[in-house]
């Protein structure tokens, strides 16, 4: 096996063609998660061109790209996913029956661990080495939204119908309601980021939107157009007053749910979940599969999933001293997090402190 790395500009048409074909053929193969957007090349050139150390390596067998394994990296040999804490799907997207060996591929990489929090299912040489599997909560639509919406209404009557009745008072109280699948008014996309920053303070989250690398990958993506991916802002409006609003990538089968908001004053008509569901319609229509929630545990992502994919977290590390010090520091911090996640009489006190905390800061 020839392993060869590149750096983004570097990347060449063809080999960025056969990476868009190993994703599109993705489910005929039987590994249709490899077709997430945050997989995608487009996705990794982006964060190429707002951070430092993006790399790609492509792996040939009989001359022919196999495998393609985007990372960034230090100039110690600390590796991560590519848009680690922002990405929501990592690992390598490959031809059918490929095999590679962690180690060796960290070794052409030049890299002595590589961090994942989002690593696909199927990714065994990787998941050897995972320190936990978490769930990532999916809406299939691939049999239609009105098929999607009758297992709705078996699984969760009484939301399902609470729902389109808040829907249906939001239209009669505040205007008509309108919806737009892919809104490119640049207005609308700073409105989200706005939204979504308070939403950050006030529940005393470390504010995304804060950092400039940020900013500029959403930014970016907004305008990035290509077969099949694409950045695609969503918003429902009310009497053109935007409501609520979602910006994610799409890929031919999946949309990646990423950066959703809503405006605090009609929290009352669930102006969140009444967007998803109409996301989930105009999606259907366009011949996309599944909207991925991703990981995290969150009430409205229980109440519209129909099935759960599984993501991991850990390292692949070489025996190197660069590795050990890493996962030493990072260990720790992983660990108190999903202990906490995963117990809820611990959750339910930490929300509550960083909601209070929110509050403050939002006064200061």
């Amino acid at each position: 096996m020839d392993i060869r790395v590149y750096r983004p500009g570097e990347l060449s048409a063809a080999n960025r063609a056969a990476w868009t074909a190993l994703q599109s053929k993705a489910h005929l193969n039987g590994s249709p998660e490899l077709a997430n957007p945050f997989l995608s090349p487009e996705f990794t050139l982006a964060v190429g061109r707002t951070r430092r150390g993006v790399r790609i390596a492509v792996a040939y067998e009989d001359g022919e790209p196999a495998a393609f394994f985007p990372f960034q990296r230090t100039a110690t040999g600390v590796g991560r996913a590519v848009g680690l804490g922002v990405s929501d799907c990592q690992g390598l997207v490959h031809r059918p029956g490929f095999a590679w060996n962690s180690h060796e591929l960290l070794r052409a990489c030049g890299l002595a661990v590589w961090e994942f929090d989002h690593l696909v299912e199927g990714q065994q040489p990787f998941e050897a080495e995972a320190s936990g599997t978490f769930p990532s909560p999916v809406m299939d639509i691939d049999q239609g939204y009105e098929a999607y919406l009758r297992r709705l209404r078996e699984q969760s009557p009484k939301f399902t119908r609470t729902t389109l009745a808040k829907e249906r008072k939001l239209g009669r109280d505040a205007g008509q309601v309108r919806y737009v699948h892919d809104e490119r008014d640049p207005a609308a996309l700073r409105t989200l980021t706005a939204w979504k920053s308070a939403q950050y303070r006030r529940t005393g989250r470390s504010d995304r939107f804060a950092h400039p690398w940020i900013n500029q990958l959403v930014q970016q993506l907004f305008h990035t157009r290509s077969e099949p991916f694409a950045g695609i802002l969503s918003v429902l409006y009310v009497a053109d007053r935007p409501v609520a609003a979602h910006f994610g990538l799409h890929t031919e089968r999946v949309l990646a749910c990423w950066f959703p908001a809503y405006d605090p004053e009609f929290a009352k008509y669930s102006p969140g979940l009444i967007l998803h569901l109409r996301m989930a319609e105009a999606a259907a229509a366009d011949g996309i599969a599944y909207l991925d929630l991703g990981r995290g545990q969150k009430e409205y992502k229980d109440s519209l999933k129909t099935r759960e994919l599984l993501v991991s977290e850990g390292w692949v590390t070489r025996r190197h001293p660069v590795a050990l010090g890493h996962r030493a520091r990072r260990a720790p911090v992983r660990a108190l997090r999903n202990a906490v996640l995963s117990r809820p009489e611990l959750l339910e006190p930490a929300d509550r402190i960083l909601k209070r905390m929110g509050k403050i800061r939002s006064r200061g």
